[in-house]
């Protein structure tokens, strides 16, 4: 990568959509074969397949701008755990049902605001991933959204463990709006839309659905963990990581 300072902060940028999508990606993939019904499984299979799709496109971009001539697949197997850029929402331990799909809603939440947003970007390759994700993000929102609402206001048991699961994973909304340098520049070049624009738009759909759930929704100014976009992670990471990562590592070079 050259001296420009504004591509190396768009390459972290395009790091932090590819990660946010492969690690959630391997996430939803871990659990293939264990939905709680054969429809669900699917479903949950399909969404980490559109989101490594996404990763592709993202990681493609980001081996563009470095300009060191890694590809995707380097980008994705070849980086240890500080090098990610992924927020901790999406490294958060898959857990029972319950967590599964709140960390899924929040996570699409913010998702599909931003690929919205981003359709108006100024770097028009940007704009082209969004809209391509645009339609399978839609869906993604949909689907997760309308089990939040099936669950919270479902039997008793359901309803606890839908309650527990947003009381757990609150903390953890709150670091894609915490804009850094990175998010800044991008704001400035008209590249990303503006921290309280998402905020407002996730902060609004979430107050909406977990209201139709019967379920409590916490602060929005409670406090909030910080730290992945820029390489701080939990121990999580590093053992996801170790399970993706083998075959490439164990055999360099290795294609099918």
């Amino acid at each position: 990568m050259d001296a420009n300072p504004f591509d190396e902060f768009k390459f972290d940028y395009l790091l932090r959509q590819g990660d946010n999508a492969l690690i959630l990606s391997q996430q939803l993939s871990q659990l293939c074969g264990k939905g709680p019904a054969l429809e669900e499984d699917m479903a949950l299979t399909n969404v980490a397949l559109d989101l490594l799709g996404q990763t592709r496109l993202w990681l493609a971009y980001a081996g563009e701008i470095e300009g060191r001539g890694r590809d995707e697949d380097q980008l994705a197997y070849l980086r240890d755990s500080r090098a990610f850029r992924n927020a901790l929402l999406v490294e958060q331990p898959n857990g029972d049902y319950a967590h599964v799909m709140v960390r899924q809603f929040f996570f699409d939440t913010w998702h599909y605001y931003l690929m919205r947003e981003l359709l108006a970007s100024s770097d028009r390759r940007i704009a082209d991933i969004a809209e391509k994700s645009l339609k399978e993000v839609t869906y993604h929102l949909r689907r997760s959204g309308d089990l939040v609402v099936r669950l919270g206001d479902g039997t008793e048991l359901s309803h606890r463990k839908m309650q527990d699961a947003v009381d757990a994973l609150w903390t953890y909304v709150g670091e894609p709006f915490a804009y850094d340098a990175v998010d800044l520049a991008m704001v400035e070049r008209g590249v990303a839309p503006p921290a309280d624009t998402l905020r407002a738009a996730f902060l609004g759909h979430v107050a909406e659905v977990l209201d139709e759930a019967t379920l409590r929704m916490p602060a929005p100014d409670a406090f909030m963990q910080r730290g992945g976009k820029q390489g701080r992670h939990s121990e999580r990471l590093g053992y996801l990581l170790a399970e993706m990562q083998f075959l490439q590592r164990a055999y360099p070079g290795a294609e099918w």
